[in-house]
């Protein structure tokens, strides 16, 4: 978008204009306050729905959040949940596994697939016919905004005051996509690569305790642990007390504790990450020269296999591979999950779910001709 490298070009005129320290006062007051509004409005409130407000109050945050010119406010919205839907897969446009850091982190604004919204997950919000009208109206709070510093605080406090905090908001922001699903810390199996990272959580006003948030993401509080910084959910929590916000969701305590049981998908999705880690091609080559070297007629032994396959997806927690010594034994694919993965209540069944898809692998590469 050219409106993207603008604001950018736009932050440079303060070097003309030089910078005083209203400018400073400006700029940083601008940062936090719509920081907040990302966070609280944009992600916390439209996308997760994670606390209740009355339409005055969150018409203000969208519109607060619409002046960082980060698109409308439905439009983020719909385009963080099919982030959650579809985490670090093909699918997801803001991952730095499958596109690379600079395309999760800002080359997305370029391309059509990921601009491209659907609204059909975002019905609760385009019910609101003033929400409607404020993301068809996308700019027009950073316009207003960027006049209104202009006419208060002249040329240097438009530069410096307006343009260069909308920047340092964008990559806070962007920073979360980006650098949360590649550094920090994983405390709970997700299936994907978000990460805590103290360092953003900090600049963010508490994004950064992402990988707390994709573990549970319905939370008001994403700072799970009392020394998680999360001053978003403070601020929430005081406007609660004076009813402009409520019912704001806290996890529960097996939550905390790392206790809760995946879904089917979800343990199918780590099921596959750690069955890939392992070299199915040379598992097949292995069993080739057994069957050639035993008189063993591979399309019988295919027929037992793939017979033996589609019963242990009905029954995994019996599953046993008799015909495949070759696969890892369970305690060795357990072994090297513990070391890609934090602890979960689902990891037994996972390791199954792995040995299973890398039979099934092994059976699709046999009956694959050479």
């Amino acid at each position: 978008m050219l409106g993207f490298f603008g604001v950018h070009i736009a932050a440079l005129g303060a070097f003309f204009t030089g910078i005083s320290t209203t400018d400073i006062v400006v700029c940083v007051t601008l940062y936090w306050v719509r920081i907040f509004a990302i966070g609280a409005g944009y992600h916390r409130f439209f996308a997760h729905r994670s606390y209740k407000t009355g339409r005055v109050f969150q018409f203000m945050l969208g519109f607060v959040a619409q002046s960082t010119a980060q698109s409308g406010l439905i439009w983020w919205a719909s385009k963080h949940r099919d982030h959650h839907r579809y985490s670090d897969t093909a699918k997801d446009m803001h991952s730095p596994r499958q596109y690379g850091f600079w395309f999760s982190h800002m080359g997305w604004i370029w391309n059509n697939q990921a601009q491209d919204a659907n609204y059909d997950n975002v019905q609760d919000l385009t019910k609101f016919p003033e929400l409607v009208w404020l993301d068809n109206n996308r700019f027009m709070p950073a316009i207003v905004l960027g006049v209104a510093v202009l006419a208060l605080f002249g040329w240097s406090g438009l530069w410096f005051g307006f343009f260069f905090s909308t920047v340092l908001v964008y990559h806070s922001t962007f920073t979360i996509n980006s650098l949360c699903h590649v550094w920090g810390r994983q405390r709970y199996l997700t299936g994907d690569d978000s990460r805590n990272n103290a360092v953003l959580a900090f600049l963010t006003m508490g994004e950064g305790w992402h990988n707390n948030h994709h573990y549970f993401m319905s939370s008001t509080r994403q700072g799970f642990r009392w020394y998680e910084w999360d001053p978003t959910f403070y601020i929430l929590k005081m406007l609660s007390w004076v009813g402009v916000v409520w019912d704001l969701k806290q996890p529960p305590k097996h939550v905390l504790a790392g206790e809760r049981k995946l879904s089917s998908e979800l343990k199918d999705r780590v099921a596959a990450q750690l069955a890939a880690t392992f070299c199915a091609d040379t598992l097949t080559d292995s069993v080739h020269a057994r069957l050639t070297k035993s008189g063993i007629a591979v399309e019988d032994f295919k027929r037992n296999l793939a017979a033996r396959i589609d019963r242990g997806r009905d029954a995994i927690q019996h599953f046993e591979l008799p015909e495949l010594p070759e696969l890892p034994s369970v305690d060795e694919v357990r072994a090297r999950a513990h070391k890609m993965f934090a602890r979960s209540p689902s990891m037994d069944d996972i390791v199954l779910r792995a040995r299973l898809m890398l039979g099934e692998a092994v059976s699709t590469r046999l009956a694959t001709p050479a």
